[in-house]
């Protein structure tokens, strides 16, 4: 991607408000961190993209000091080269897709990234519903709300209280079966390796459950090779690929795990320049993927379903509109009838 040499850019940092706590079995989120870079060019067009890194997962940040000088190294670097410098932004995918979309966005002139059925509004991206961790009142409130409002995917995050989160499952699948309700469950690495985890998706499959993502921490590719390969219920990866810069890299995780499914973050996983290669390896292999985010503010939402319509994959992504916090960004998103809207161009 190109750089004209009359952009200027700003980094500022914005912080985002939890409405409700967010719990996974890493622990809540009351707030957020977020850095916007805004590029200018001298006719005045200005293009904002989104930096989201998630101190407690994201490879690339360890400071905010430290991050913002960083990303501003590598911003002057591109400027001086007239071009992104794709392999130096490597280890830095968050800094990487804020600039990827900061031009974009100025490229564009609105927050339509690309021309797509999407970005006119004349087509919406088919979502699934998520639900948060809580107690057994929370979440089957969140369940119905979900159910009533038409989703036939539904996201359950689990590992905090694995056998109330089952029960709960077993309740929904006595009223939806699979033919009518897909669950996927999420639990970014909560179970031990062995008898634990081997219980936990032998209990999934018999409740029909789509897939589970992460179900062992990171990092342990044997472990996780050996539940793939076992098919119980199929594994999708997410924290797995954070920290798999190269291609070289990708290449050998894939084909060591050799996971049914591949969870794409695009602040987390290579910007939208690394996700692409993710989805060309993947397929290479025949192992499916969806889109989600990673906690972005509307800014960063919208960057990653404008890319995401391009694809033209029709199965439930992990989108939605920000809805989750204040001080958030209207960037024209909206969800009806269980697809995210663009209204950018409408």
């Amino acid at each position: 991607m190109k750089i004209s040499n009359d952009v200027l850019f700003q980094i500022r940092e914005h912080e985002l408000k939890f409405k409700k706590p967010a719990t996974t079995s890493r622990g809540t989120y009351n707030v957020r961190k977020v850095w916007y870079i805004t590029a200018q060019n001298s006719r005045g067009q200005i293009g904002i993209g989104e930096c989201a890194p998630l101190p407690d997962l994201s490879r690339d940040f360890t400071t905010p000091d430290e991050y913002i000088a960083k990303a501003v190294e590598l911003i002057e670097n591109s400027c001086q080269l007239g071009r992104i410098n794709y392999d130096e932004f490597r280890p830095y995918p968050s800094v990487l897709f804020g600039l990827e979309t900061a031009l974009l966005n100025i490229e564009a002139g609105s927050f339509g990234f690309y021309d797509t059925p999407f970005a006119r509004g004349e087509e919406g991206i088919k979502i699934n519903g998520l639900i948060w961790m809580g107690d057994s009142k929370e979440m089957n409130r969140q369940i119905k709300q979900k159910l009533n409002d038409g989703y036939k995917c539904i996201k359950i995050k689990i590992g905090k209280s694995t056998e109330e989160e089952l029960g709960i499952i077993k309740d929904i699948r006595k009223k939806f079966p699979a033919q009518t309700l897909e669950i996927r469950v999420d639990a970014n690495g909560a179970f031990s390796p062995g008898h634990e985890a081997d219980t936990v998706l032998k209990k999934l499959r018999d409740l029909e459950v789509h897939s589970i993502e992460q179900p062992i921490k990171a990092g342990q590719w044997d472990n996780m090779a050996k539940l793939a390969g076992e098919r119980t219920i199929p594994i999708a990866l997410d924290e797995e690929l954070i920290g798999i810069c190269s291609r070289d890299e990708k290449i050998k995780m894939l084909d060591t795990i050799r996971p049914q499914y591949i969870i794409l973050k695009p602040s987390l996983h290579g910007g939208i320049f690394g996700c692409n290669e993710w989805i060309e390896l993947a397929g290479q292999r025949n192992i499916e993927y969806w889109v989600t985010s990673a906690l972005e503010s509307n800014i960063g939402l919208n960057a990653i379903a404008q890319w995401c319509a391009t694809l033209k994959h029709d199965i439930a992504q992990g989108l939605g509109t920000g809805a989750l916090f204040e001080h958030n960004i209207d960037t024209n998103l909206q969800i009806r009838d269980c697809r995210l809207w663009s209204q950018s161009r409408a």
